[in-house]
């Protein structure tokens, strides 16, 4: 008879059953978890379209708000903000950057968009929790306009270094300390200023870097050592042909200076122009200048006068041995010499001139009158033997130099606002007159000139020029490639002009009738002085016309057209009453 083993706790039975557990474990995580996902979906769903609380851009509060009304508030609260200028600051110089010129600008919608809008990111639900805090703007930036400005704004921040520096003046030797400056570091500037332009402090403070100084303040004090004590300390003898001039400290201060080379180091300048004229102030018997060689009237013709070499300081030589000599500690003489200097005028540049024959001449009648003629011999000894090279203007003012006594000139008769006087020089608008009529019919340009205000018989009719120092001159340029020489003189009762060179132009003149005439009255003058005139004659209006040719073919035509108030009757005294 056989045994039952079989009972009711098979140990298959644990087997079967503890899988069963884990699975269902399993799937009750799995079922946690997706609860738990579902559950973060719909909160980043739900909170997506509002900006976390406490979250505020640039100072403005706009936590809890939905997108547009986030970005509306943004957008009106930092306009101003966005578009006023930003004050900006390097070390302690201020300044404003325009943020519009900059092409900065705030982007509201983007910069909302970041904090709302559906995400998974498990920041943006904590910060929707326990708040979102200060958030940085979005902006836009024109790269090309915002480095613009960084360098506009870098011109006003940047503060130059002050070079060290050694003053030379009186004898004595002035130090300048050398000063560090400072410069934008434009591209860090340009970063800070695109990253907190809108939110950073006020003013913004901006980098920079130093800048040393060129000059530093070792190499100002070798200077002071090697050059400018030396050179201040006691004077130096300048011997040129056997001449010995003393140059103080003083003397030589006023014609140097100590100059910063590329290496940062300072170097002595000495004036070598200014030098030679210390030297030759000093002792003018130094040098011998040359004399130009000159067009002169002899025998009544043009000669030719050779000039002649002069004596002169070597001003390289000079500025290279007193140099030398100024920082020397032992040999305090600077030893120069004498050059050539040639004439810079000579025979050559005379005789190319051309100046061999009468290109023009005139002549005007005086009545004899020894005051009024001894002017005129005067004022031809003045202005003869000038000489207008081509393209040099003639002026009759400088040359008949000052109108004074002591010149030779006495007083004669003169007409001043239409009424007859005296005056100094009288009789001078004849040498005026004379000239102008040579040059007319040389064919010179004429520059200057003012007709009388009456009409003297003696005088081509609206062919003629006053002069009055120092407002009315004459002046006429000679428009010829050949020199022209004037001469002058008295002779026969008649002032002469000649101008020699060599003929270049043909003139032809016409004169019109007289024409708008205009009747004399009585003017009664109580002047002390006063000189009564009792020929009236009548004004008139006349056109003078100037054709100027050059082998045949014209080159110039002008017209002049003068108006000649009458000569009234003028009687000395009161005018008489209506009784």
């Amino acid at each position: 008879m056989g045994t039952d083993t079989s009972t009711d706790e098979s140990p298959l039975v644990d087997f079967d059953e503890e899988p069963r557990r884990r699975r269902r474990g399993w799937i009750v995580a799995v079922v946690v978890i997706l609860v738990l996902l579902g559950a973060y979906a719909g909160a980043a769903w739900y909170l997506g379209d509002r900006v976390p609380r406490g979250a505020t851009v640039a100072g403005v509060d706009i936590g809890g708000l939905t997108a547009p009304e986030a970005t509306e508030r943004l957008t009106e609260a930092l306009a101003d903000t966005a578009t006023q200028p930003v004050p900006v600051a390097l070390a302690d110089n201020e300044t404003t950057l325009d943020p519009q010129a900059a092409g900065l600008e705030l982007d509201a919608a983007a910069t909302v968009d970041e904090l709302t809008g559906l995400s998974f990111d498990p920041r943006i639900l904590v910060a929707h929790v326990f708040g979102a805090g200060e958030q940085d703007p979005v902006t836009r930036v024109d790269e090309e306009a915002l480095s613009a400005e960084i360098e506009r704004v870098a011109e006003t921040l940047d503060v130059a270094p002050v070079d060290g520096a050694i003053a030379l003046t009186d004898g004595q030797a002035q130090p300048t300390e050398p000063v560090a400056g400072t410069a934008l570091d434009v591209e860090a500037a340009t970063e800070v200023v695109r990253e907190t332009w809108l939110t950073g402090e006020r003013p913004l403070p901006l980098p920079g870097e130093e800048v040393p100084p060129h000059v530093s303040a070792e190499a100002v004090q070798t200077a002071m050592t090697q050059i400018a004590g030396p050179l201040t300390r006691s004077p130096v003898a300048v011997e040129i042909d056997g001449r010995l001039i003393e140059l103080t400290p003083a003397h030589l201060t006023s014609v140097a200076t100590l100059e910063p080379t590329d290496d940062g180091a300072l170097t002595l300048q000495l004036d070598g122009e200014a030098l030679v004229d210390l030297v030759l102030e000093l002792d003018p018997e130094v040098s011998t200048a040359a004399r130009d060689a000159s067009i002169v009237l002899q025998d009544g013709r043009p000669t030719i006068v050779p000039g002649a070499t002069g004596m002169d300081v070597d001003a390289a030589g000079l500025v290279d041995a007193v140099a030398a000599a100024a920082v020397s500690s032992s040999d305090r003489t600077a030893r120069a010499t004498l050059v050539e200097v040639e004439p810079e005028f000579t025979v050559a540049d005379a005789e190319a001139l051309g100046v061999v024959e009468v290109v023009s001449e005139f002549s005007t009648p005086f009545h004899n009158d020894p005051q009024r003629t001894r002017n005129l011999v005067v004022g031809a000894e003045k202005i003869s033997n000038t000489l207008i090279k081509p393209g040099e203007t003639f002026s009759l003012i400088e040359a008949l130099g000052p109108i004074t006594r002591e010149q030779g000139f006495v007083s004669s008769g003169v007409v001043v606002d239409g009424l007859e006087t005296s005056g100094m020089g009288g009789g001078l608008s004849q040498v005026s007159t004379t000239v102008f009529n040579a040059a007319y019919f040389a064919g010179m340009q004429l520059d200057e000139f003012q007709t009388h205000s009456h009409h003297y018989p003696r005088y081509p009719e609206g062919r003629e020029a006053t002069v009055y120092t120092p407002s009315v001159d004459l002046k006429w340029t000679n428009t010829t490639p050949y020199g022209a020489l004037v001469q002058a003189w008295v002779a026969g009762g008649e002032f002469h002009v000649r101008l020699w060179g060599t003929k270049h132009f043909d003139v032809t003149t016409h004169t019109s009738e007289r024409y708008n005439f205009t009747q004399p009255s009585t003017v009664y003058n109580s002047a002390p002085g006063c000189v009564p005139h009792n020929s009236p004659e009548p004004g008139f209006t006349v056109t003078v016309t100037r054709t100027v040719s050059h082998q045949g073919q014209e080159v110039d035509r002008e017209s002049w057209t003068t108006r000649y108030i009458p000569w009234d009757r003028v009687v000395c005294g009161s005018a008489p009453s209506g009784d």
